[in-house]
């Protein structure tokens, strides 16, 4: 088996509002994709998404914000999600790490616009640069920036 690429994470926003400010305005990623309800208006199959799509159509299902062509997060908001499908029911999230080439940089940025930073830069045990932060909705990430010692690039298996 063999995969491409991690097509996107998803998140469900405790404030959409802040969500959407925070990963297009502070991250500066793209909405590439925003879905309302009514795209279930005929769509027999999803009745809980068509009886929302029926009565509050103009309602948000959910946006991908791209991160590189191809890469998102997908994110929901959290207003009363249909349970119909069992990924709806869960909860999973633990973080995900976005990779940039200037660590230090990418940090002062983050101080600039006031995003939340749980560390400071630090080389793991993997020899890779790494700092954490967090959304408005406290869900955490890690930036990353990879050396040439890197684990992740050479391989490395305990013994």
């Amino acid at each position: 088996m063999k995969f491409n690429s991690l097509m996107h994470v998803n998140i469900v926003a405790d404030d959409w509002d802040a969500m959407v400010d925070f990963y297009e305005n502070k991250l500066g990623l793209k909405k590439k994709v925003e879905v309302k309800y009514k795209e279930y208006l005929n769509r027999p199959d999803r009745p809980e998404q068509q009886k929302i799509a029926q009565t509050d159509p103009e309602r948000i299902m959910y946006a991908y914000f791209e991160i590189v062509p191809g890469q998102f997060i997908e994110m929901f908001p959290n207003t009363d999600l249909p349970h119909d499908v069992e990924w709806y029911k869960r909860t999973g999230l633990n973080h995900f790490s976005l990779t940039v080439d200037d660590l230090h940089k990418t940090f002062d940025e983050f101080k600039k616009t006031g995003i939340k930073i749980i560390s400071e830069p630090s080389k793991g045990p993997s020899e890779t640069w790494q700092f954490w932060a967090a959304d408005p909705d406290g869900n955490r990430f890690e930036v990353q920036q990879f050396t040439e010692k890197s684990y992740q690039k050479i391989g490395h298996i305990d013994e």
